[in-house]
């Protein structure tokens, strides 16, 4: 992976629109089922919608029913952080981009075979590239 991206606040609201920067800067969540890659069916590479590092497959996403895009497993594991969330009265881990440290979503462990995990993704954390575009740095 790439050196970590650090940007001020000011930088981050200036490159994000301000639904991105609630979700990837402020831990927000986008109301389910109304997220642009939800239903993108596309062979490609889901990427951070703050800093472009690779984060899951197109060939791991599947239709949880969360309302939210949900993969079994991240494109590199390295690409991503866990880290425990006690917010809400309840334990979760949530998903950061190690890369920027942006808010990705949250994994739980009642995902499909063969990892058991489901990636439940905000779609405003998220860009997308076809299989056979060159990624960009958003």
């Amino acid at each position: 992976m790439d050196r970590k991206v650090e940007k001020s606040e000011d930088e981050w609201k200036k490159e994000l629109t301000p639904e991105q920067y609630k979700v990837l800067r402020k831990k927000g969540t986008e109301p389910a089922f109304t997220g642009e890659l939800l239903h993108n069916k596309v062979k490609g590479m889901y990427v951070c919608a703050g800093c472009g590092a690779e984060l899951f497959d197109s060939d791991t996403k599947y239709d949880s029913g969360s309302g939210w895009p949900s993969f079994w497993q991240p494109a590199e594991k390295e690409n991503i952080e866990e880290k425990t969330d006690n917010s809400l009265f309840m334990r979760r881990t949530e998903v950061l981009c190690k890369k920027c440290g942006g808010h990705l979503g949250h994994v739980f462990e009642d995902g499909p075979q063969p990892t058991g995990q489901r990636f439940c993704i905000n779609s405003l954390s998220l860009g997308f590239k076809k299989k056979d575009e060159k990624q960009e740095q958003p």
